[in-house]
């Protein structure tokens, strides 16, 4: 049975990688896989007893199907009052307030500017929304579809880089934060900026050698005086404020009372929900309705928190049964312990399946040791945050930001491949390079 686990694993996981010539959602696919796997689990224990103590507590008595759930439930939780933030700020026009101040038409100028935005963007609010932002913006800024593919490419390698110093960045780094990991926010901040930098930098730097011209703009960009909207200038700018600073107020809310994150997003949610229902109380039904909270609710990507809540139980399933440790067990004895080489390979297997369930998966491999390199902090979590975040973009397939650019800019596998993995390749080894200059050597 626990073979069979395996081969729906992998097949969950080809579903998942080949989603657009399957024509089946990705999300359809790893709740498939993540059932499937629990199913297969508890049936190999014929029931009974010992299929409810598994259930409960796990083969080894500190895991178990409700463990697991109460741990994917603060990530659920999290996501879903950030993208509920994210897209009330939008459905005021809150970002105008950034984008409506991009004059330039010069390629290089306007990349550099795209690349910075999107990597302090994705800090403080994620890079999967980030990159929604960032596409939408694009899209009033650069008519060709060729061109603004490279620009979205950049906003991928930006949106990933960006994420990974941030606890609210990637959902990665949040896992790693959340489930105790990377608990000291400010130490995983500040020694992961310069080589999540480095890893967008690089790129840029030669993409400015080659990337050259002006682009075209979209006749809509020069009118744009937002006089579809009911929002003011100044009502835009209060929420694009409130957005943000609900936003970063997350983790400062965790380090001052230690309660789980997902409580500081929700709570932020709660303020700005009451502040906008007071800022438009004297509106008119049609006006008020697109920029209330329940109309925004309509938009959240539910597809994406299913594909997250799918495949952290498929990986729970093989932690629970051990397969996650048998794991551990080969790649300590191939690298020989050396955190560097490991993370490495997590970080470029990330691009063929998911970065989520790879750290889902060494979280399942390793024990917080008390002192060392897998301590709480420890070097081990921090660059395995920066590998898992900026790995994933050497396929577009490999991260959420870029399956979101693919899904909405239907961007071809085999262009990205082509035009940004190298790209993606050569600064995410630049980055780590850095990382082990500075701290591991």
């Amino acid at each position: 049975m626990s073979l069979l686990i395996i081969v729906v694993f992998v097949l969950g996981y080809a579903a998942i990688a080949f989603e657009h010539p399957l024509k089946i959602d990705k999300a359809a696919s790893a709740l498939i896989t993540g059932m499937l796997c629990w199913t297969i689990y508890v049936i190999s224990l014929n029931g009974g007893h010992d299929a409810v103590h598994i259930i409960e507590h796990g083969a080894d008595g500190h895991g178990g199907l409700y463990h697991h759930l109460f741990d994917i439930a603060n990530i659920l939780f999290f996501l879903m009052g950030a993208m509920t933030i994210v897209e009330l700020v939008d459905a005021h026009e809150g970002f105008a307030v950034i984008t409506d101040r991009i004059k330039t038409t010069d390629k290089t100028k306007l990349l550099w500017i795209i690349a910075i935005l999107t990597f302090f963007f994705s800090a403080a609010l994620d890079n999967l929304t980030t990159t929604i932002v960032m596409i939408s913006l694009l899209r009033k800024l650069v008519k060709d579809k060729e061109t603004r593919w490279i620009f979205v490419g950049i906003v991928v390698l930006a949106a990933n880089a960006g994420g990974a110093w941030s606890p609210i960045g990637d959902v990665t780094t949040t896992m790693l934060w959340i489930k105790g990991q990377l608990p000291d926010v400010p130490s995983l901040m500040t020694e992961l900026f310069i080589p999540s930098l480095i890893s967008i930098l690089v790129p840029m730097i030669i993409l400015s050698f080659t990337f050259r011209g002006n682009v075209e703009r979209p006749q809509t960009i020069e009118s744009s005086n937002h006089s579809l909207t009911s929002t003011s200038d100044n009502e835009r700018i209060l929420v694009f404020v409130l957005g943000i600073a609900g936003l970063i107020f997350v983790p400062i809310f965790k380090t001052l009372t230690h309660l789980p994150p997902f409580m500081g997003m929700m709570l932020s949610l709660g303020i700005i929900w009451a502040i906008t229902e007071i800022m438009h109380k004297g509106k008119s039904k049609e006006d008020k309705e697109s920029l209330s909270v329940i109309s925004v609710l309509q938009k959240i990507d539910v597809a994406s928190v299913l594909f997250f809540l799918g495949i952290l139980l498929a990986v729970a399933a093989l932690q629970d049964i051990g397969h996650l440790r048998t794991v551990a067990s080969y790649l300590d004895k191939t690298f020989a312990g050396n955190i560097f080489s490991i993370n490495i390979v997590i970080g470029l297997l990330s691009s063929i399946v998911d970065n989520v369930p790879l750290v889902a998966a060494a979280q399942g491999m390793y024990d917080i040791a008390p002192v060392g390199e897998f301590a709480a902090n420890g070097h081990f979590w921090k660059f395995l945050a920066y590998c898992a975040g900026t790995g994933g973009s050497t396929l577009i397939i490999g991260s959420a930001a870029g399956v979101a650019a693919m899904g909405l800019e239907k961007i071809d596998f085999m262009w990205y491949l082509k035009k940004i993995s190298w790209l993606a390749i050569i600064g995410y080894f630049a980055g780590a390079a850095s990382y082990f200059l500075l701290f591991l050597l």
